[in-house]
């Protein structure tokens, strides 16, 4: 099936709000089988298989440590297949969030401040047969980071990450 600019802006558009609360169903529906996710690479390995699977296991892997996930889309742009979408993710940093290192070993955890943030994003999403079959982002990671006050820690919060890291090495 050909995608239209229309259709493959609708489908990339609902592949990113679905991140938010979405059903594994829904990812089943808007995710090729062979989709890649560029930006596994800091997610768990479970995130890293690809297909809808791992575009599932990364929205839980958000969800779990920000709550009221939520994703506004600004602006969407179509050229064929390809997609690109500018929006804002936003939530409140409730449970520790870890990321990885391109071997999936534990790298850094960052413990729940109970902060929200608000981040701009851009999403390029190409589309195949109707479904999400590539996906790039570039996040504003440092303004994530300052505003849950990750950057700069305390001493303090220097601490909390040292024990949160030992405690997710351990759990792994």
């Amino acid at each position: 099936m050909n995608t239209d600019v229309t259709s493959a802006g609708e489908i990339a558009t609902r592949a990113i709000r679905i991140m938010a609360d979405g059903t594994r169903g829904d990812f089943d529906a808007l995710v090729h089988p062979a989709a890649v996710n560029s930006e596994d690479n800091v997610e768990p390995p479970a995130c890293r298989v690809g297909g809808p699977e791992g575009y599932y296991q990364t929205a839980l892997w958000l969800r779990t440590a920000f709550a009221d996930l939520a994703y506004e889309i600004h602006h969407v742009v179509a050229n064929g297949n390809l997609v690109a979408i500018h929006s804002t993710m936003s939530g409140r940093h409730v449970a520790p969030f870890a990321v990885y290192t391109e071997s999936g070993a534990v790298d850094t955890v960052f413990p729940p401040t109970g902060k929200t943030f608000a981040i701009t994003q851009s999403h390029w999403l190409r589309i195949e047969d109707g479904k999400v079959i590539d996906h790039w982002a570039n996040r504003d990671d440092l303004g994530q980071a300052k505003q849950l006050g990750w950057v700069p820690p305390t001493p303090a919060y220097l601490v909390r990450m040292a024990r949160a890291k030992s405690r997710a090495k351990r759990a792994a």
